[in-house]
């Protein structure tokens, strides 16, 4: 009897060039200390953010994460299905106060707003679940033009709590895989199937102050002052970045109670978009748009292992200059070393993909190209699916 596969650890080498993909709330780079030197950082909740959105796209499925739950069903009622636009107010206002979710009025500048409801936590449903609320206050909408504004925390919705509470927690393919935290109403949350890593330079990096000016157009044509329109700066960072995440297959087929065709589908569209997906900051004033150098999959039944230990001691330069080369010898080498400590009895499959000509002994068997190395990891993976778990 084969051994069940458990999970599929992803790890990529990227070479990103003069780009600010994740800031913090100065706008500054966001770093890290790490072998006590400073690295740039991309947090995972910013790679999860780019990952989610190439991962809904591929699948064709979305999910919202708001707290203007109502507002959308406002809208959705008042353009889609001709309701007044005061009673579409109300009822969305209803609906994001019918739930166990406390909710608070919105407000602009020191005023409140009528029948704009916040929830105090944001709701994570399939863009789906706005038309399915969206029906409910039609089935109500007697009773929603009978009934009163909603005007201060305490008031009540008149519409169906439990009602409202299954719909919040319907969930798709998108929270199946990163799961959803929705303390507030029972039954909702969802253990993710994926674990991702903020991502780290694997060498020393410094932080790049830009300083910029803008022209004024018309004072260049008339030429008759000197100077620039705006003056500012920015920050800026450059590096070889290593990332890594795992996909728990055992949690993947708990929650969504699929056949293999389904957890190959999502299973693809994960690694391939967290090869691919790239955070968008700044895009149009840096254009970072570089794919990664090396991507190394490994399928194991026992537990994750992240490589990230390789570049505790920060990569050195190449005599002839740059990081990637030795990123990718060093990456080689510590998983090798790694998986000779542990035993490579746990591993049912490894293999790599990679810009680089040489061989790297100690990442698996070599692919050509990303979608040969992700079908190989999964025909193996799937060949002995785990099994579903309470």
């Amino acid at each position: 009897m084969a051994t069940a596969a458990r999970f599929i650890d992803i790890h990529v080498l990227q070479s990103v060039p003069l780009a600010n993909l994740n800031r913090d709330d100065t706008n500054s780079v966001k770093t890290v200390q790490y072998g006590n030197t400073l690295r740039t950082r991309v947090s995972s909740q910013s790679w999860k953010r780019a990952l989610r959105g190439s991962f809904e796209e591929h699948i064709g499925e979305a999910a919202l994460r708001t707290r203007r739950i109502g507002e959308r069903v406002t809208r959705l009622l008042a353009e889609q299905h001709d309701w007044p636009q005061d009673l579409a107010e109300r009822a969305g206002a209803h609906v994001a106060a019918a739930s166990s979710i406390k909710f608070e009025l919105a407000k602009e500048g020191k005023e409140t707003v009528d029948n704009k409801v916040l929830t105090n936590a944001m709701v994570y449903v399939p863009e789906s679940a706005v038309a399915e609320l969206a029906n409910l206050a039609q089935e109500h909408r007697t009773a929603l033009e009978a009934a009163k504004d909603i005007k201060k925390p305490s008031d009540k919705s008149v519409l169906p709590k439990d009602q409202v509470e299954k719909i919040l927690r319907t969930r798709n393919a998108v929270i199946n895989l990163f799961g959803r935290m929705l303390a507030e109403v029972d039954d909702a949350g969802v253990d993710g199937a994926v674990q991702v890593a903020h991502a780290l330079t694997t060498h020393e990096t410094d932080v790049e102050l830009d300083y910029f000016s803008a022209v004024d157009d018309v004072t260049a044509r008339w030429k008759d002052s000197a100077g620039s329109g705006h003056m500012g700066h920015t920050e800026f960072s450059a590096g070889t970045f290593y990332r890594y995440a795992t996909l728990d297959l055992r949690d993947l087929t708990r929650n969504t109670a699929a056949g293999n065709n389904t957890l190959r589908e999502l299973s693809h569209a994960f690694l391939r978009a967290f090869i691919l997906s790239l955070p968008q900051a700044k895009k149009n004033s840096t254009a970072a748009h570089t794919i990664p150098d090396l991507v190394h999959l490994s399928v194991r039944t026992d537990r994750p292992l992240s490589y990230a230990a390789a570049f505790e001691s920060p990569v050195t330069s190449a005599h002839e200059g740059g990081y990637a080369a030795p990123s990718r010898q060093a990456l080689a080498d510590y998983a090798r070393a790694a998986n000779t400590m542990l035993g490579t009895s746990s591993i049912l499959t490894s293999g790599w993909t990679s810009l680089e000509t040489k061989d790297l002994d100690g990442l698996g068997t070599r692919h050509d190209a990303f979608d040969d190395l992700i079908t190989t990891a999964l025909d193996t993976a799937l060949a002995a699916t785990p099994e579903a778990t309470a």
